[in-house]
């Protein structure tokens, strides 16, 4: 009986042994996986970060960048289990590089709510940027009030529509922090800027082509001065392209942002003084994608 007492004793032990160990064994991480389309290259100064939100506060999942093919350079992030069962939401955002600060920056640029294992991710969610632009209008004139002469008049686009007092040319939704928009000419396949601005009724923030008389207060620029190398100014903008694009702030580059919810193709021949319209491209331009865990 003894012998078998202590067979019974020692078998009891391996298993409460193993069983231990079992529990060692138990994952402690888990993986979350993003499929993101749309994304740009930011250049060697940033890169975009996740982070998931957890008992209403963010935990980053890692810092990824982006290739110019739009590959993202890690799309697998293996997270506390614990805390990736708990989160709520996915946000990414665009974050200087190298980062010094642990904080998600205030340039959010997609987000989405886990709906069971999936977030969707857009950049209409109130996390990210509030509107998906797929509503927004936008129309202009040729026109170079800066010179004061009635000259070069197609060597210049205004966001304004004269037959409004003149009134705003553009109806745009009001930006979070950390996004302002800047309006376009790409005159010979150069995207030249005329300014950025976060207001339709007020002139954009800079004037570096324009003439030396005061614009109307409203975006846009004339090409009369000071033009980018391998371009002339004055130019006819006919046949060219406008765009309002919606740019990170701080930028990440001196060429326009992925984000082009409007688009214009200068007609040929096109009057000047006289109101021609965009196209909304927020759809081709928008990134989409899920976040899985």
């Amino acid at each position: 009986m003894t012998l078998i007492r202590n067979l019974s004793l020692i078998a009891l032990v391996t298993l409460t042994v193993f069983a231990c160990k079992d529990d060692d064994m138990t994952p402690t991480e888990q993986d979350l996986t993003l499929n993101i389309q749309g994304l740009e290259d930011l250049g060697p100064d940033y890169a975009y970060e996740g982070w998931i939100m957890v008992d209403g506060a963010p935990k980053t999942t890692g810092v990824f960048t982006v290739d110019a093919s739009g590959n993202l350079s890690q799309t697998t992030f293996s997270l506390d289990a614990e805390d990736l069962e708990k989160a709520t939401a996915f946000i990414l955002t665009i974050e200087p590089s190298p980062d010094s600060d642990p904080a998600p920056s205030d340039v959010h640029i997609l987000a989405g709510d886990f709906n069971t294992d999936d977030a969707s991710l857009t950049v209409g969610d109130s996390r990210a940027l509030g509107d998906d632009f797929t509503t927004s209008t936008g129309d202009y004139i040729l026109a170079t009030p800066t010179n004061g002469a009635d000259s070069d008049e197609k060597s210049g686009v205004w966001w304004l529509d004269p037959a409004e007092g003149p009134g705003p040319g553009l109806d745009l939704p009001t930006l979070p922090a950390g996004w302002e928009y800047e309006g376009w000419a790409v005159i010979d396949g150069v995207p030249v800027t005329t300014g950025k601005f976060t207001d339709v009724t007020k002139a954009d923030d800079s004037a570096p082509f324009s003439g030396s008389m005061a614009g109307p207060p409203f975006p846009g620029e004339d090409f009369l001065e000071n033009a980018p190398a391998g371009l002339t100014f004055p130019v006819d903008l006919s046949e060219m392209v406008v765009v309002i694009s919606v740019e990170p702030q701080p930028d990440n580059s001196p060429n326009p942002f992925l984000l082009k919810p409007l688009v214009g193709h200068v007609p040929a021949n096109a009057p000047d003084h006289t109101l021609l319209n965009m196209d909304n491209n927020a759809s081709a331009s928008n990134p989409t994608g899920t976040a899985s865990k």
